[in-house]
């Protein structure tokens, strides 16, 4: 009898050693993520951060670069902060990462009480600088170029609606520049994602949008909207006959993160397993190729690199906003 107990316990305590260790890499094996992953987009779907995580969960898995799912879920809510709040409680989570927008910056500084400390968050990876361009629907025979489009936005007044994703938002930012810019007025009517605000534009519930290429150009592909402008450094291939507005002598140039961020507190073996994964999404022909199509811009940054960008990123914003007279 006491040998069959001791041979009981000695099994029980097996099973026990197999279950914790089932939990946890193997020694000198590299951390891996143990059930699926949540992929939170700071967004609604169908604009251009939501089609980017698609993209990118669709790339992972057919590439078979990891052994569990990416499952992208959308919260829009509060301009992102419905995002950040989620993912900031998840303080130590190795399984929950999130896509965002410049709204990582802004929603923090408009709203302190939320207790978001971007810098705190784990730097994964900057897949790509999303671009800005001025779009007005192609029914607008009046409007082809910019002192055109002034003219119409003068003349309608604080009448002109411009749809824009969110409330103080990248979108609203460019507005504000373009009201003073050209001394306009016209109204910035909030959506939640940029996917809605580009179907308002082609539905002619909007008279003007500052969308991301990759939002408009379905609609642009088939004839029912047209660029005007861009906020790059340089023309886009994609739209060789829209000039930026350096060149129409407006020395503004504006773009929109798209980087992968990890939750505070993310163990630095959890990291370190993202930002390879995400690198080798980057370096794959299928995330170059979506690239080029959608005009995104800029390298690949991760780590310190990547934590440095935003500190200075958040900076710039802080400026834009207090010139706004949003913040103090």
């Amino acid at each position: 009898m006491l040998k069959t107990k001791r041979t009981l316990t000695k099994l029980v305590c097996a099973i026990g050693a197999s279950a914790v260790l089932a939990g946890m890499p193997a020694v000198g094996q590299a951390w891996e993520p143990q059930k699926p992953v949540e992929f939170v987009v700071m967004a609604g779907k169908g604009g251009g951060a939501d089609k980017a995580v698609r993209y990118i969960q669709s790339i992972i898995a057919s590439e078979k670069m990891s052994s569990v799912p990416f499952t992208p879920v959308n919260k829009p809510g509060g301009s992102g902060a419905e995002a950040l709040v989620h993912l900031n409680g998840k303080k130590g989570d190795n399984h929950t990462i999130m896509f965002t927008l410049n709204s990582f910056y802004t929603t923090p500084l408009r709203q302190p009480g939320l207790g978001v400390d971007i810098s705190t968050f784990t730097p994964v990876a900057r897949m790509a600088e999303d671009t800005f361009l001025l779009w007005v629907n192609s029914d607008r025979k009046d409007i082809n170029n910019m002192d055109d489009f002034v003219k119409a936005a003068k003349a309608k007044g604080s009448d002109w609606i411009m749809a824009g994703n969110g409330k103080n938002s990248e979108d609203n930012l460019l507005t504000d520049f373009l009201n003073t810019a050209y001394g306009l007025k016209m109204k910035y009517v909030p959506y939640k994602g940029g996917g809605k605000v580009a179907k308002e534009l082609a539905g002619n519930n909007a008279d003007s949008t500052v969308n991301n290429p990759s939002e408009q150009l379905g609609f642009y592909e088939a004839g029912t909207t047209k660029a005007l402008a861009s906020f790059t450094d340089e023309r886009l291939p994609l739209f060789p006959n829209a000039p930026t507005f350096k060149e129409l002598g407006k020395d503004y140039v504006y773009y929109m993160q798209r980087t992968v961020v990890g939750a505070p507190g993310m163990d630095k073996e959890a990291a370190d397993y993202y930002q390879k994964l995400f690198t080798k999404v980057f370096n794959s022909a299928k995330w170059q190729e979506y690239r080029n199509k959608r005009s995104l811009q800029g390298e690949l940054l991760t780590g310190d690199a990547l934590m440095s960008y935003w500190l200075k990123q958040r900076e710039v914003h802080r400026v834009m906003l207090k010139n706004m007279g949003v913040i103090k």
